[in-house]
């Protein structure tokens, strides 16, 4: 006899089990499973309401997740698609600004490990900073530091 199915509240509860997920992104999951006379709507809402579900908290993992890799504007991108909020996302580019010249540094510290020789070595560590999503700003400082530090 096979085991019975899970239900759209039961699943809802393993995945936030296993990480945070955004509002937009758990429904789009529990889409998938859900059967006629099932309101994922309501689910949602109560998952928020029971503190389950929370915005602040899936914002501040994707954070940590991506900004040891990425700039502010691939994290904010991100964040974007998920459907968090426009207020929220101008209080998290606040926050991430500040530290965003340090990180690109530090990328290009572990993926190149030296300052670059040449214009063309230049260009490419600048084009890598600027596929993750650094701003020129923190890119020519990231740059600058790692040709000081490094020489």
């Amino acid at each position: 006899m096979p085991a019975p199915k899970p239900s759209l509240k039961a699943r809802a509860l393993r995945y936030l089990s296993m990480r945070e997920h955004s509002r937009m992104e758990l429904g789009r999951k529990l889409s998938r499973y859900a059967e006629e006379g099932d309101d994922i709507e309501a689910l949602l809402d109560w998952l928020e309401a029971a503190k389950f579900l929370s915005q602040e908290r899936f914002s501040e993992s994707l954070i940590h997740r991506r900004s040891a890799r990425f700039g502010n504007n691939r994290i904010l991108s991100e964040l974007q698609s998920h459907g968090v909020d426009d207020n929220a996302l101008r209080m998290i580019r606040a926050d991430l600004a500040e530290d965003e010249s340090v990180r690109a540094y530090e990328v290009l510290l572990k993926k190149f490990g030296k300052a670059p020789e040449d214009a063309a070595e230049r260009a490419k560590q600048m084009r890598f900073l600027q596929q993750r999503g650094f701003s020129h700003e923190s890119i020519r400082t990231g740059i600058q530091r790692l040709e000081k530090e490094t020489k």
